[in-house]
């Protein structure tokens, strides 16, 4: 796992290998050269919750050429910490700022971003942005930010429909060493919300009990853990 300059770290499992592309081709494609080039630029992920752009803003970090310096910045969760959070992202060659709809017509904080935004256009950093919409869309109060921001290159992260996502929960339970039945993961999508936030999490809790109990993980197993959980 890549140790992030700022001290966030990555999710062991947020690669560009665990992500079901599904309709999202382009935009895997886009972000893999990004990660094997580091060239400048600056790209926005617009998506809504749970659509996998964390997932694969951590996999270009994850991904990204030896030597260079990246970090995963998720603004929301860095609010309580003011703008200074952000201290030490001037020198970075990969910066990914995540939920950058959390800081908006927060004067500190979009002076913060928008002199971090200058500082990397004279460095040459590699910029990824996401939110939930367009930057268009977004109501920051500060105008030399939206329009700074507006002019990256915008991609829509396609949510999965329901036969995607068994996809995608097939291809999280080979990578954790385990065949899911297709019953199973439909069981789950019916059982808990669908979105694959809630989906991966619930599997990876179920496949961590299973394995705690030497038990596969069935749909009895399954039904039987969750009545002992009330």
């Amino acid at each position: 796992m890549r140790q992030l300059t700022l001290g966030v770290q990555l999710k062991e499992r947020a690669t560009f290998a665990s992500f079901h592309t599904a309709r999202n081709q382009e935009l895997v494609a886009h972000l893999e050269h990004v990660a094997a080039s580091a060239s400048p630029g600056a790209t926005w992920l617009a998506g809504p919750h749970s659509s996998g752009k964390s997932h694969l803003l951590q996999a270009v970090c994850a991904a990204l050429v030896p030597g260079k310096r990246a970090a995963y910045l998720p603004l929301e969760a860095l609010l309580p910490f003011g703008p200074e959070a952000l201290d030490g992202a001037e020198g970075l060659d990969l910066a990914c700022y995540d939920d950058v709809q959390a800081i908006a017509g927060l004067e500190p904080w979009e002076q913060r971003l928008f002199s971090l935004w200058q500082r990397a256009q004279e460095r040459g950093t590699t910029l990824l942005f996401a939110a939930r919409d367009n930057p268009v869309h977004v109501d920051f109060g500060l105008a030399d930010l939206k329009s700074r921001l507006a002019s990256s290159a915008v991609f829509a992260v396609r949510e999965l429909n329901d036969d995607e996502q068994l996809e995608a929960l097939e291809l999280r339970a080979r990578l954790r060493g385990f065949e899911l039945p297709v019953e199973t993961a439909r069981y789950l999508q019916r059982r808990f919300p669908r979105d694959m936030r809630t989906l991966c999490e619930i599997l990876d809790t179920l496949d961590d009990a299973a394995f705690a109990a030497q038990r596969r993980l069935t749909l009895p197993f399954i039904r039987t853990w969750l009545d002992s959980r009330g």
